[in-house]
């Protein structure tokens, strides 16, 4: 049964009920139906979690994808990066992380590019997200988005790169593989 309400507003508890087989995002209690990813998207989106997974395998932190993420429990706004990790285990809960990640990253597909580079960014951003990547499949570079000041600071990449994560010591992804 749809609980769509056609160019309505929507809470977030409103958000959780729906149940219709679709993927949504809320932006400030209005729904973006989500499409499904491309195939470079979901290459590139199970070899970093896999990565990630084996790096932090015994470690706090935990890994999630495609997950929702409410980055402020007063507003009526809730992403699903692509990945996401958390180290301060008391903001998991049940549909998945309340306050801001440590990290996140998001694949961007011609449908997503806009929400991703501009909307996610800022919120991402004013929240406290340590580092956001945005990887590009098709052109084959990854943006480094690493808090400092309140504010983030670029650093671009290409594929033919192995790359810290700043947010989380130690940890190294291998993106030379998809070059």
């Amino acid at each position: 049964m749809s609980l769509l309400k056609n160019g309505q507003y929507y809470t977030f508890e409103e958000y959780l009920e729906i149940d219709d087989g679709n993927k949504y995002e809320l932006k400030d209690g209005i729904l973006y139906m989500m499409s499904a990813p491309f195939d470079p998207h979901v290459v590139v989106g199970g070899e970093l979690i896999a990565q990630l997974i084996v790096f932090f395998r015994g470690k706090i932190c935990q890994v999630k994808y495609d997950s929702n993420v409410r980055l402020w429990k007063d507003r009526n706004t809730s992403y699903i990066p692509d990945i996401s990790v958390i180290c301060d285990t008391s903001k998991i809960i049940d549909f998945g992380c309340i306050g801001a990640p440590d990290f996140i990253i998001e694949i961007i597909s011609p449908s997503t590019a806009r929400m991703d580079y501009l909307v996610k960014y800022k919120d991402y951003q004013d929240s406290g997200v340590k580092e956001y990547w945005i990887i590009d499949p098709k052109d084959k570079k990854i943006d480094v988005n690493l808090l400092k000041d309140g504010k983030y600071e670029l650093s671009t990449y290409t594929f033919n790169n192995i790359i810290d994560v700043q947010a989380l010591p130690g940890c190294q992804l291998d993106l030379t593989m998809f070059k």
